[in-house]
């Protein structure tokens, strides 16, 4: 029994010896993919140029007339940011709550702000990383002075080099994002006339 004993031993120091070895070892053979599910088919990624389509768009604009499924809404101007006849929506639909503004801003340092900035000045973290593309900085005129509704239209559904927003984001956060932006613009663009009563006579006092 002793000696059985002894090769039992023996046979498992052996293993947890070779174990020991291969832990961490590089290998030249692919890993093996036990369930696949077409995770290795030929796809484009989001951005990338198609040599499929005419335009050279790889992401497809959704046919005239279809809906995606849950963002059915009879009011069209609150889910597209456009009025009947095509100009944008003036003014943010929602009711400005406190609410709302902090629903905004986590949204918004989600998914605005590493291009963007927290402060809203394009600079945001990707630019440091030989990003092509340069962000908008929402504090110039061109951004400030747009209607609300073509802010909320760009979110959701991209402009140019910007991704849309739209399937990643619920309808009301994207007008809650739209009314952080503004108090961003706010923040970095107020005059006297802008401050609360209580802090111009300080400003005044000094």
């Amino acid at each position: 029994m002793n000696m059985k004993n002894n090769i039992l031993l023996l046979l498992l120091f052996c293993l947890l010896f070779l174990t020991g070895c291969f832990r961490g070892s590089k290998f030249e053979d692919p890993p093996i993919h036990l369930n696949p599910n077409m995770d290795n088919q030929p796809k484009y990624r989001s951005l990338e140029e198609s040599y499929f389509f005419e335009d050279g768009s790889t992401m497809r604009k959704p046919i005239e007339g279809t809906v995606a499924v849950g963002r059915y809404n009879e009011d069209v101007s609150f889910i597209s940011g456009k009025n009947k006849d095509g100009s944008y929506v003036a003014d943010n639909p929602i009711i400005l709550t406190r609410e709302i503004l902090d629903r905004g801003q986590d949204r918004y340092n989600i998914y605005c702000a590493p291009c963007h900035s927290q402060v809203g000045n394009g600079k945001g973290i990707v630019t440091q990383y030989d990003y092509p593309v340069i962000p908008g900085n929402f504090h110039d005129n061109r951004i400030r002075n747009q209607p609300d509704g073509e802010m909320f239209n760009t979110i959701t559904y991209g402009l140019r080099s910007m991704p849309a927003y739209g399937y990643q984001l619920k309808t009301e956060d994207v007008w809650a994002v739209v009314y952080y932006v503004r108090a961003l613009q706010r923040s970095q663009n107020a005059s006297f006339d802008d401050l609360p009563n209580i802090e111009k006579e300080k400003m005044k006092k000094e």
